[in-house]
């Protein structure tokens, strides 16, 4: 947390090569670009571990309605929720869904996010699921980020399928998975709740993903506890996600798997949560801690990762160093990538500088435009104006 004052960094073939004071610096070899930081604050690019940005339409008319007493699954049962965004994303088709979705990836990057996942699981059928993913791909492609791709079909029983959860779990594992697992998918999600899916169900699909090679996580223990952190951890998944109503039993399985407990407090903030995850308790255990944006159009349309950080510590707890952990190391983590969010000798040349002093200034303010450059695999990207 303290970092190295006065430090210097050498990048070289998009990795770090050299790290150190700027006296020791060494002198062989001339760099074909040296930027000096005059003294600014130097951090790993940082990594939204959990977002949902490819997506079409708007649901803020849901949040007038759960501010006025609504609960989310009454919502759901009118039609809204995220049976809404499935039927505007189906009807949006590649091209609509990437120019809706161009914009959300930029000002990630534009807040210091050199890493941002993205999800499927507002398509749910065969068609958009491709293109959902396809699109996220594309966005890679377009914009200077690495972006990693998550299959979340099981996000929600689609219309065609109402009352037959298992055999849309069925068409998931025999039609969309192997569609998915060739290159268009680096993960499976899953929602576990009462309203979504069950354990038995994730399971199922869980040993179909392991099958395909694909590394698993979950949405778990959002709106009640069912279990989904320790099912995950059995798996040996990467992250269990919200856990709001996380029980010690599945604090316990976290920490023996090592797998990453990920903090939403853009959803916790926006759907008015009455309980927080239990962080001190993960904490105490050892449990990897990361923050995401989980930016998405009905539970939480927020697109600042550094507005998570400090909105995970003003509301979840967090100190300012767990979260700039969260949303570098340990969110890399949460991805399965080892070679980035660490400013260390061989690492991944992703990195930000802050027109800040102290790493305690980017924490402690709220969304506001503070990125002087992005620097990708060692390439230099100065940060749009706002």
């Amino acid at each position: 947390w303290g970092g190295l004052p006065l430090g210097a960094l050498a990048v070289e073939d998009g990795r770090i090569a050299w790290l150190g004071p700027e006296a020791a610096l060494p002198g062989d070899g001339a760099a074909r670009l040296a930027l000096d930081a005059e003294g600014r604050l130097l951090t790993p690019g940082l990594v939204d571990c959990h977002t949902h940005l490819v997506h079409a339409g708007s649901r803020a008319a849901e949040w007038g309605e759960r501010l006025a007493g609504a609960s989310y699954e009454e919502v759901a049962a009118r039609g809204g929720g995220i049976l809404a965004t499935v039927r505007a994303t189906r009807a949006a088709g590649f091209d609509g869904l990437l120019a809706a979705s161009r914009p959300r990836l930029a000002a990630l990057l534009a807040d210091g996010a050199t890493t941002v996942e993205v999800k499927s699981g507002y398509g749910l059928d065969l068609e958009t699921e491709l293109t959902m993913l396809r699109v996220a791909r594309r966005l890679g492609e377009l914009l200077p980020v690495t972006v990693r791709t998550t299959f979340l079909g099981a996000h929600a029983v689609p219309p065609e399928f109402a009352g037959r959860a298992d055999a849309y779990v069925d068409f998931l594992i025999d039609r969309l998975l192997p569609a998915v697992a060739g290159g268009l998918a680096d993960a499976l999600d899953a929602y576990c709740e009462p309203h979504a899916f069950s354990t038995a169900q994730v399971n199922r699909l869980f040993s179909a993903a392991a099958r395909r090679g694909l590394p698993v996580k979950l949405h778990a223990e959002q709106r009640s506890d069912q279990g989904g952190a320790a099912l995950v951890a059995a798996r040996r998944g990467l992250s269990a996600d919200h856990l709001e109503h996380l029980s010690p039993a599945g604090v316990k399985a976290l920490a023996a798997a090592g797998t990453v407990a990920v903090l939403l407090p853009g959803a916790f903030l926006h759907l008015r949560e009455p309980r927080r995850p239990p962080v001190a308790a993960l904490r105490a255990a050892g449990v990897p801690l990361a923050v995401a944006t989980d930016l998405n159009p009905g539970t939480s349309p927020l697109g600042s990762i550094t507005a998570a950080m400090n909105l995970g510590c003003t509301l979840l707890g967090l100190t300012p160093a767990e979260a700039l952990a969260g949303a570098t190391r340990n969110g890399a983590r949460a991805l399965g990538l080892d070679d980035r969010g660490v400013l260390a000798q061989g690492r991944r040349g992703d990195l930000a500088l802050w027109n800040l002093e102290h790493p305690a200034d980017l924490v402690g303010r709220l969304a506001l435009p503070s990125l002087a450059t992005r620097v990708v695999a060692g390439a230099v990207h100065h940060a749009p104006s706002r």
